[in-house]
């Protein structure tokens, strides 16, 4: 079949049996889409080899995740969602590394140290609750009292009773780690690691 007449009953045929678990239904799909699918992979990673492992993934996904697929609306809109999020998920893991970290810190500096405001976004919420309860119990006071509630040094060793500077030093290592947290697993973060990557 041609790839430009993906929608027509033929697929629609070849789609039941890969929902129904029939291996002829996998093979067409395969064969189909992952002709549309590698040479983008390939654009997106600058990698033959991890492109290939990333075709795989998607695939293994697709059959894991069969019974998912709605005969009623676009499988080639699912299968590239399922691509999309797989080469996030790589770039994710990618950036999670310690070198690629201190490289990008270093290429987005700026944008690194202005992320006080970022990470206060109420988009990111999720991100920084998450971020918070990793943190040790009397760090995460800290942060709460100091960051999110307004309170002085001296109030929250107040209430606290602990020392102010050790208020202030468990706030710089909770404040730091918060803020790396949230922008290395942040959606925009991706991207930009998408990009210095694209560049090297």
């Amino acid at each position: 079949m041609s790839l430009e007449n993906l929608n027509d009953s033929d697929e629609l045929r070849y789609l039941e049996y890969l929902k129904s678990g029939r291996r002829e239904g996998f093979d067409f799909i395969y064969s189909t889409y992952s002709r549309l699918l590698l040479p983008k992979l390939q654009r997106m990673v600058k990698n033959n080899e991890v492109a290939d492992e990333l075709l795989q993934d998607i695939f293994l996904k697709v059959w894991i995740n069969r019974n998912d697929i709605d005969l009623a609306k676009s499988f080639k809109g699912w299968i590239f969602t399922i691509a999309q999020n797989t080469v996030y998920g790589y770039y994710r893991k990618l950036a999670l590394d310690i070198k690629m970290q201190k490289y990008l810190i270093e290429t987005f500096a700026e944008f690194y140290n202005q992320t006080e405001d970022y990470i206060f976004n109420k988009e990111r919420y999720a991100l920084l609750n998450s971020a918070i309860d990793k943190l040790p119990a009397q760090r995460k006071e800290i942060f709460n009292l100091c960051r999110l509630e307004g309170k002085s040094y001296q109030e929250a060793a107040e209430i606290l009773a602990i020392s102010p500077s050790t208020v202030s030093n468990q706030l710089v290592s909770a404040t730091k780690y918060v803020k790396r947290y949230v922008f290395f697993h942040s959606q925009e973060f991706i991207m930009l690691c998408i990009l210095a990557y694209l560049k090297k």
